[in-house]
């Protein structure tokens, strides 16, 4: 899944690029695009109490973002569990990456205020997007 996010004027750090900040808003945006394409929108969440909850981030900062850079992010689901999800997402500016993130995320019913096994038609969704982990997942 990818999707497209336009670096923001008020983004740009004292430094002059893309502040630390921000690639982990954009990979929050890149996380919230792939949720709403398999139902798990701000309507599921009023249906069913349920949504997913970061638990763990690894973020990598490879490459500078200039001001006025169109980002793309690249998302790739790489594990499913009964409650558990393992993201991938990868952000490119003009073909060279830039940073990465591999996120670990439980499905929480926030009434229960734990974790919850994801309906079926979600699990289903997500894992007809498994992919191959990249080669960076997984490391320290």
């Amino acid at each position: 899944m990818m999707m497209r996010q336009q670096v923001r004027p008020e983004w740009i750090d004292y430094n002059g690029h893309l502040s630390e900040a921000y690639y982990v808003l954009v990979f929050g945006f890149a996380t919230d695009a792939l949720m709403e394409r398999i139902g798990m929108d701000s309507d599921y969440l009023k249906r069913t109490g349920c949504s997913l909850y970061t638990v763990e981030a690894h973020v990598r900062y490879l490459r500078e973002v200039p001001p006025g850079s169109e980002m793309l992010i690249t998302t790739r689901v790489v594990e499913v569990g009964a409650k558990k999800l393992r993201l991938c997402h990868e952000m490119v500016v003009d073909d060279v990456l830039r940073a990465t993130t591999e996120l670990v995320a439980l499905h929480v019913d926030s009434e229960q205020g734990r974790t919850s096994p994801f309906p079926e038609d979600i699990a289903e969704a997500l894992t007809t997007r498994l992919e191959d982990a990249p080669d960076y997942a997984g490391r320290v």
